[in-house]
């Protein structure tokens, strides 16, 4: 091994300032929040307090085909990767490389955000939205930054979703949930 780091120090494809241009471009109404970087839900749950609506989170998974997943939930949805492979009629799903992250998405492990699907190019990453998070009034996202926050409107969502060639596909994601004890 080198002395070489390993961590992909290249930069983003689409920067948040490039794509709060496009947001403002396509007059995509959000709000921005400013604030220390989050890299986990429980880290998250910190900065939420004086942000309205519903925070999310965004796996990116994918199966033994190949088949890629990025699977956007409120914080509150609980997933059982089992029974998602399940629901999704797909194999066994596991999280996706930092690798295949970059190639695929142009992001970075912990700023993982349904934008980022504007880097697929090619469409090999189906994009699953769960029906809870959007039957929310506003969402809440990192705009490829980790430091940053934006609340917008589901529908505007699905806008820009759609303006990349993307078809979303909105799931109840209820049946994923993990069984409980109940002892």
């Amino acid at each position: 091994m080198t002395g070489k780091s390993m961590e992909n120090t290249d930069p983003l494809p689409i920067p948040p300032e490039k794509l709060l241009k496009s947001l403002d471009d396509k007059e995509i109404s959000y709000t921005l929040y400013n604030h220390a970087p989050v890299f986990t839900v429980a880290e998250s749950d910190k900065i939420e307090l004086d942000m309205p609506g519903t925070h999310c989170r965004n796996l990116f998974l994918r199966d033994k085909k190949e088949n890629m997943f990025l699977v956007v939930a409120a914080n509150e949805t609980q997933i059982d990767l089992k029974k998602l492979a399940s629901l999704l009629d797909c194999g066994r799903l596991s999280f996706g490389s930092a690798v295949r992250l970059w190639k695929y998405l142009g992001i970075r492990q912990g700023s993982v955000n349904p934008f980022c699907i504007a880097n697929d190019h090619e469409q090999k990453v189906n994009m699953i939205l769960d029906q809870t998070m959007m039957n929310s009034n506003i969402v809440n996202y990192h705009p490829m930054d980790n430091a940053m926050t934006i609340g917008l409107a589901p529908a505007d969502l699905i806008r820009f979703i759609e303006d990349t060639k993307h078809i979303p596909e909105i799931l109840d994601l209820s049946p994923a949930a993990p069984e409980t004890n109940q002892d």
